[in-house]
């Protein structure tokens, strides 16, 4: 198979199927489809495949990321009305639910997927929880160190480090509202809310901790 990202090592992170391969791939597969149409004379193509393998490993798991030569499956391409290169797509249980035509991002992409990623239990997306603050149905726990808490934090955040946690879940559980915990990333709450579901005491978490809600644009206090 061609590499259409020559340039980059990391460009071969993400397939190119065929025709032969599409059922498979994309029509019968469990996990969500993000399929880019491309060719190998497509200069933009080549400048964004970098970002789009990047993009395809940071999704292992949740995402499948494929890529279609228009002029080796043509008959895709015809089917499916491609007319530029690159276009995205989105497939979910076998259908196209989104597309966009250009040499985007990491960020758009994301935008395009996001709504249709599988989400682990107790997740809220940023949005979400600004929905649910407004509302006074839950308060936020940060979980990183004191310094770090001190410098920037979510509106009315308390401060409870993420190593007393399981020590402190009565505590937890006697605030006014459903917590909500939240780390820089996201990934540690994440693993922790895991970790205490299993053990029958579920607690909800910030997906993307507080990157994520910085990057919505939403308000944060400081000191």
């Amino acid at each position: 198979m061609m590499n259409l990202g020559a340039k980059g090592a990391k460009a071969e992170a993400v397939p190119t199927i065929g025709e032969q391969d599409f059922e498979r791939e994309v029509l019968r597969t469990e996990l969500p489809v993000l399929l880019e149409f491309s060719a190998e004379w497509c200069q933009p193509c080549k400048a964004i495949a970098p970002e789009v393998a990047a993009f395809a490993k940071e999704m292992e798991g949740k995402l499948s990321v494929r890529k279609i030569d228009i002029d080796r499956s043509p008959l895709i391409a015809r089917e499916l009305r491609i007319q530029s290169v690159p276009t995205f797509m989105v497939f979910v249980q076998g259908r196209p639910v989104d597309a966009v035509v250009g040499a985007v991002g990491k960020k758009k992409l994301r935008e395009m997927v996001d709504p249709y990623l599988p989400r682990a239990e107790g997740a809220l997306k940023a949005i979400e929880l600004a929905q649910l603050l407004r509302e006074g149905r839950v308060v936020t726990v940060d979980t990183r160190d004191a310094a770090a808490f001190k410098r920037a934090h979510l509106p009315g955040a308390s401060n409870m480090p993420i190593e007393e946690i399981e020590t402190r879940l009565a505590e937890l559980h006697m605030m006014p509202a459903q917590p909500v915990l939240y780390c820089r990333s996201g990934d540690k709450t994440k693993a922790l809310a895991e970790k205490l579901a299993n053990e029958g005491m579920p607690v909800m978490f910030l997906e993307g901790g507080m990157l994520g809600w910085e990057s919505e644009g939403l308000p944060v206090e400081r000191g």
